[in-house]
């Protein structure tokens, strides 16, 4: 009776915690809903902006202009500002395990001195690593306006500009899909004309999130350049003072589009988890039911047998 009266509460209490996984699983649902819808809205315009900037820095250079400050590389990088973007809360899977671990490799192969600009609270983990924090942001969990990100770019830009750091990375996780979430590293400052993966969101092939490279590719040539520079702009007043406002607004979107890809990518984490969770806990209910059945049928059986043995003693 005692073994029934066990499995009971255990049923009891996996059945409390599978209805907290299905409301949390449902939440994340709503917050992936919306995180999603502003990734795709601002994706195009985010990557089209970084082909015009990357547009005008060639055409800079075509023309022997001094090159401006953000664009160019120094010839010695002895410290580094690395930006890592996780989340406030856990129960999401390996996502914050996933960029962690991303970024302590990329510190390990470069083997520079790093500061680490956090943006979540759960990259503290890195401080309790003997990781040096320079700065540690607030993050919310739906990004309403890209002015939520000017702090961090006029930090970083600012830090880059008085020769602090050399080089400014971006630690963030890419959407591609609702089960395919992946961490990545982009250069930030100096901006890299050269780079082959410029693109923020188009990391996989999927269509299904929007944008593609190929797409990135094509509107970039249709609309900035026709075969190898062939028509220019006039640029009013210059194309130096044009970068000159264009760059910093560039990093700015930039640190917005990847914080509005990281929380995306948050949310999915959290709906597959919790999903994961809801099943588990569905297959052991299951189990415990089957478990509490068979011993009740153990206790009746041993009881009728008592009573059957009682009975031929009597008679």
């Amino acid at each position: 009776m005692a073994k029934t009266k066990e499995i009971s509460r255990r049923i009891k209490s996996v059945s409390s915690t599978k209805k907290i996984t299905k409301a949390m699983e449902m939440v994340a649902a709503a917050k992936m809903r919306k995180a999603v819808e502003a990734v795709l809205k601002t994706r195009t315009y985010a990557n089209l902006s970084w082909e015009t900037v990357l547009h005008l820095a060639k055409m800079a250079e075509s023309h022997n202009e001094i090159g401006h400050q953000l664009l160019t590389k120094r010839d010695q990088v002895k410290r580094v500002a690395l930006i890592l973007i996780s989340s406030n809360r856990g129960l999401c899977g390996g996502f914050n395990a996933a960029i962690i671990n991303k970024a302590k490799e990329s510190l390990k192969k470069y083997n520079v001195e790093t500061d680490i600009i956090l943006v979540g609270k759960k990259g503290m983990v890195m401080a309790q690593q003997k990781y040096h924090i320079a700065a540690d942001f607030p993050k919310s969990d739906l990004v309403l306006s890209a002015s939520e990100t000017n702090p961090i770019a006029r930090l970083a830009i600012s830090d880059y500009l008085s020769g602090k750091y050399d080089k400014v990375m971006l630690a963030y996780t890419d959407f591609i899909s609702g089960v395919n979430q992946v961490p990545r590293i982009k250069q930030l400052l100096p901006v890299d004309v050269s780079a082959d993966d410029q693109y923020l969101g188009v990391v996989g092939k999927s269509e299904a999130v929007g944008t593609s490279r190929e797409y990135i590719e094509e509107k970039s040539k249709e609309h900035l350049q026709s075969g190898e520079f062939t028509y220019e702009y006039a640029f009013e007043p210059s194309p130096k003072e044009v970068l000159d406002r264009i760059v910093p607004r560039l990093i700015e979107v930039q640190l917005y589009q990847a914080l509005l890809e990281s929380n995306a990518s948050e949310h999915s984490a959290r709906m597959t988890a919790m999903h994961q969770a809801t099943e588990s806990a569905s297959h052991m209910v299951s189990e415990l039911t089957l478990f509490y059945n068979k011993a009740r049928q153990s206790s009746i059986t041993a009881e009728i047998a008592e009573i059957s043995a009682g009975a031929n003693a009597l008679a």
